[in-house]
């Protein structure tokens, strides 16, 4: 482990940019639940334990047509719950890191609650490419307008969890949702988060020849699409190397990349402190 840790610190080191992946096992240590499991998403949404849905299900867009009280519940109370959570100590660690690399970095996660932006990393290098909870879009358009949206819109009954107050619409007045990519989800709408993609495409063309240290915290196997992409980079680009932290999903397919079996902060604090 400690070779391991010794290895990763010398990657980071002589680095001249900064790719941070990031999945949902970054927000654990902030206090944030788990929804890796039936277990740790019915712990912190026990009315949906009673009613048998799991994050899967849940997180589904159909619930915004059939039962908008319901889908805003979920999606509201998370909203207030991350907004009241601040980001741990391993955001600052990074920040740092990237700050000393004179600013050459891009967050590229699947996170949806703001947490980097929060955290004061530079807005126009964070791409979130399943969305925002802080953003909303209309539930019959994929191609109007994306707003911001406070936890003021809406109001949340937590003992019967229903939303008694929810946004609306601005432009045709009906119910909204949040701009963010749910499963079997054919309505999210993509603007927001492909201008993010333009922004990083940019900054990856101008680091093709760079050393790229590629950092992956809490990305699991049950929705691995950052997980997938951090060992493409690792591969596409010749001098970059990817440094994967997670407690459980060690497995590492790249050729160049190496794993430290930690959480999330635990892992930073080893090869960023």
């Amino acid at each position: 482990m400690q070779d391991m840790i010794f290895r990763a610190k010398e990657i980071v080191e002589n680095a001249d940019a900064v790719i941070i992946t990031a999945g949902a096992g970054m927000g654990v240590d902030s206090g944030l639940p788990d929804f890796r499991s039936d277990l740790g998403f019915w712990k912190a949404y026990p009315p949906l334990k009673d009613k048998n849905l799991s994050f899967t299900e849940m997180a589904n867009p159909q619930w915004f047509f059939s039962s908008p009280e319901l889908a805003w519940a979920f999606y509201g109370h998370r909203l207030k719950l991350y907004n009241a959570t601040q980001p741990h100590e391993g955001f600052a660690l990074l920040k740092n890191l990237c700050e000393a690399k004179g600013g050459n970095y891009f967050i590229y996660t699947s996170n949806v609650d703001g947490h980097f932006e929060k955290a004061g990393f530079d807005k126009d290098k964070i791409y979130e490419i399943h969305g925002s909870i802080h953003h909303a879009q209309c539930i019959h358009s994929d191609g109007g307008n994306i707003w911001n949206m406070d936890e003021n819109s809406i109001e949340v009954d937590e003992d019967r969890f229903i939303a008694t107050k929810m946004p609306v619409c601005p432009e045709c007045g009906c119910e909204s949702r949040p701009n963010i990519l749910m499963f079997y989800d054919h309505e999210f709408n993509h603007k927001r988060a492909w201008a993010q993609r333009k922004k990083y495409d940019t900054w990856l063309s101008h680091n093709m020849n760079s050393k790229i240290a590629i950092i992956e915290i809490g990305v699991g196997l049950t929705v691995p699409t950052i997980r997938i992409y951090g060992e493409r980079m690792a591969k596409r680009f010749k001098r970059s190397y990817l440094i994967r932290i997670n407690p459980l999903d060690t497995h590492v397919s790249a050729y160049r990349g190496m794993a430290i079996k930690a959480g999330g902060l635990e892992g930073l604090r080893a090869i960023l402190s």
